[in-house]
């Protein structure tokens, strides 16, 4: 992992709701903690490495971005234009979830048609959207089968791991 890739890193973590954020490739481990891991302490962000290596100064010492406004991750953003229709809250809806934290894509490049939208029929294995971490870019499938009842992320907006995506109703 290159010193660019840890900054942007440490930008997303920042601007997500993550208490703690941990990441280990071989024998380099990266453990980022925000000031939701300890409400009583400032905002730590910790490097570790095999070697005596650490981050240089200016990123170690330099506090993250304060995460966005979020009240809970179904409210926090004005909901998008797609989600022309709110879920009625007598149902129980199924849900998808981000199995990863990076930026949320509806369609593979601006020029494409979003994947799936309002009131599409998904199946298990139908790639629903991209999450971009790292320069990655990874195509999230659907574990469940039914019809998208409402899509909780804007278009490139960061998500974090285990947020709700979309809403389905079975």
């Amino acid at each position: 992992m290159n010193f660019k890739e840890i900054q942007e890193l440490i930008k997303l973590v920042g601007r997500s709701d993550l208490a703690e954020f941990k990441m280990k490739d071989g024998e380099f481990e990266l453990s980022i903690r925000t000031k939701f891991y300890n409400a009583g302490r400032q905002q730590v962000v910790q490097t570790m490495a095999p070697a005596p290596a650490t981050l240089p100064a200016p990123i170690a010492s330099a506090p993250a971005p304060a995460p966005a406004p979020q009240a809970g991750n179904t409210e926090a953003a004005p909901a998008p234009k797609s989600a022309e229709t709110a879920p009625k809250s007598d149902k129980k809806y199924l849900e998808i979830k981000s199995p990863i934290v990076g930026t949320f894509y509806r369609s593979s490049s601006p020029d494409k048609p979003a994947y799936v939208k309002v009131g599409d029929r998904v199946e298990a294995g139908n790639v629903v959207c991209i999450i971009e971490a790292m320069k990655l870019f990874n195509e999230i499938e659907s574990e469940i089968t039914g019809t998208i009842v409402k899509v909780m992320v804007d278009d490139a907006q960061p998500v974090e791991y285990d947020q709700v995506l979309f809403l389905l109703e079975a």
